[in-house]
């Protein structure tokens, strides 16, 4: 059975089953781009409603845009695209989902099913291909076994937080099926029931540290008031992930800052003085900025974080919010006030050289004078995206948050994630002021995509970092000696760009006029694009990492 012939009136598609399988577990959108395998696909998606399809430029856009709903909601991020170079281009955005755990399926058209194998057009071994990224990756061979693969994909995406894939022929979308819709199971995240006396390990280890340290990563969402109750108890000072930055307000006294390139710089001789450290939903800390000798302990809902790139002595499997609680009333409750002074130093120094860095003048603008004016213009529970490169590290350095929310490519550092992330967060929250942050590198990736916030009348604000060069490349070459080539960009005038997409644009010239218009944009109903000459400094902890 191929082209447009239907199912009979008591059986449904392969393609009506997906989307009603995706419905059972919540989805409401699937990005991509259209193709001729999935043609079955999209006929199914328009006869109904509750599952819409946001047609993006690109597939790897598709991707992170999942991804990053994924991050933002904790729930399934779904993308979908053709055969071939369709499945290829999706690739880089499940790279970023793979590489920071959020639950993504990937739903692709494969080659007919008697074209498998063979050297038709756009044919390639799907499984193969995405392997390295996919926890989970089968081929639709039956039409009664859609809901099978697919309810089994589902479900691995969110217990394990990683990626799945289906692959469906392109005749299979319109066959009928016998399968019947599974139900969602229920996932009870958080319960289990520790007692404080099985967490004794972990007290007694607590309470031999004179110099603690907590660093809490995004896996501490839900418990940032029992971050800072404990680190009061303790006597601790606290590091945060950049994900985590929000989490707790700056404001804290116990409060470090960011930890790697771009965080607190005073911060890494405490934290290297610290003799028991505790983990809270936290898996990385960069080389160089660590303890030696520091008794390390873990708190991590996925066992198989557990010491994952950190020589952890003591693991918890379990949630932040329902262990650290228990942690913090098991505590003797000393405090070594000369530690304590040590972190408030370290905290008080950065604070009023970070406020210093932040109002600098000059035009081209400096990026800390950026930061500080997007810290100032940004709503208390913004949600802001980073695309990769100097925009991070300045913001990682600079901004001072109070409860926004901070999306970025993770471990996977992918440029161009700051546009798709902003798109699928609006989209995801609209109540929210979404706001993106990029570099002029990164957006020229995904600049065809503003169209798509024009498209769907997606109201979210563009600010770029223009300094006319992938900055953070170029500063590693000059850090390291070498010579530059291949840095300097050739930019568009980004303002006549936005406007010839149906944003309105915004160029800033000199920091005088910077925070006005940053208001105004963001104030203004519908997309924006601010365009701000930046200056090229080089970051004070560029490295060549």
């Amino acid at each position: 059975m191929t082209g447009n012939v239907q199912p009979p009136v008591n059986q449904k598609s392969v393609s009506q089953l997906i989307l009603e399988q995706l419905k059972v577990y919540g989805v409401k959108r699937i990005y991509g781009v259209v193709g001729d395998a999935i043609l079955g696909l999209m006929d199914a998606i328009t006869k109904q409603s509750e599952i819409k399809f946001i047609a993006v430029k690109h597939e790897s856009v598709a991707a992170m845009m999942a991804s990053a709903e994924a991050k933002l909601t904790g729930g399934i991020g779904v993308c979908a695209a053709t055969s071939g170079p369709g499945i290829t281009n999706l690739l880089n955005g499940l790279g970023d989902a793979y590489s920071d755990k959020a639950p993504v399926l990937a739903i692709t058209g494969q080659v007919p099913s008697t074209k498998i194998g063979t050297d038709y057009k756009q044919f390639v071994d799907q499984q193969e291909l995405i392997k390295p990224f996919a926890s989970y990756s089968s081929l639709l061979a039956h039409p009664d076994a859609v809901i099978d693969i697919l309810s089994k994909a589902l479900h691995k995406s969110l217990v394990k937080g990683a990626v799945t894939h289906i692959s469906v022929p392109k005749d299979m979308f319109t066959m009928a099926s016998t399968a019947q819709i599974k139900q969602k199971p229920t996932l009870l995240r958080g319960i289990t029931n520790f007692e404080e006396s099985g967490l004794q390990p972990a007290i007694d280890i607590m309470n031999t540290a004179q110099r603690p340290i907590i660093l809490a990563g995004v896996g501490s969402r839900n418990a940032s008031k029992t971050v800072e109750e404990l680190a009061e108890k303790w006597g601790a000072g606290i590091l945060v992930s950049l994900g985590a930055k929000g989490f707790i307000p700056d404001t804290s006294p116990h409060l470090l800052g960011a930890i790697g390139q771009g965080g607190n710089p005073y911060a890494p001789s405490v934290f290297k003085n610290a003799d028991v450290v505790l983990l809270a939903g936290d898996t990385w800390w960069p080389e160089g900025y660590v303890p030696q000798n520091a008794r390390i302990i873990q708190i991590d809902f996925m066992h198989e974080n557990i010491g994952k790139g950190i020589p952890v002595e003591l693991g918890i499997v379990g949630d932040a919010g329902e262990v650290l609680p228990l942690l913090t009333n098991s505590l003797n409750g000393r405090t070594n006030e000369n530690w304590m002074d040590e972190v408030k130093k370290a905290k008080s120094t950065w604070d009023i050289q970070n406020e210093q860095e932040g109002n600098q003048i000059g035009s081209p603008i400096h990026p800390a004078r950026i930061v500080r004016s997007i810290e100032n213009a940004v709503a208390d529970d913004a949600i802001i995206t980073l695309d990769t490169g100097d925009v991070t590290v300045w913001m990682n350095r600079n901004f001072r948050p109070k409860q926004q929310f901070m999306l970025f490519s993770g471990d996977w550092r992918t440029m161009g994630y700051g546009l798709p992330a902003a798109l699928a967060a609006k989209l995801c929250a609209p109540e929210k002021q979404v706001i993106s942050v990029v570099g002029d590198g990164g957006l020229e990736m995904t600049l065809a995509d503003l169209i798509t916030a024009v498209r769907y009348k997606i109201d979210i604000n563009i600010i770029v970092f223009n300094n006319q060069a992938l900055q953070m490349e170029r500063d590693k070459m000059i850090v390291d000696g070498l010579l530059q080539q291949g840095v300097d960009l050739t930019n568009p005038d980004f303002v006549k760009v936005a406007e010839a997409c149906g944003l309105k644009g915004y160029k800033v010239e000199t920091e005088a006029e910077l925070e006005e218009i940053l208001k105004l944009a963001i104030s203004t109903n519908g997309p924006t694009l601010v365009d701000v000459d930046t200056a090229p400094i080089i970051h004070p902890e560029t490295k060549n990492s």
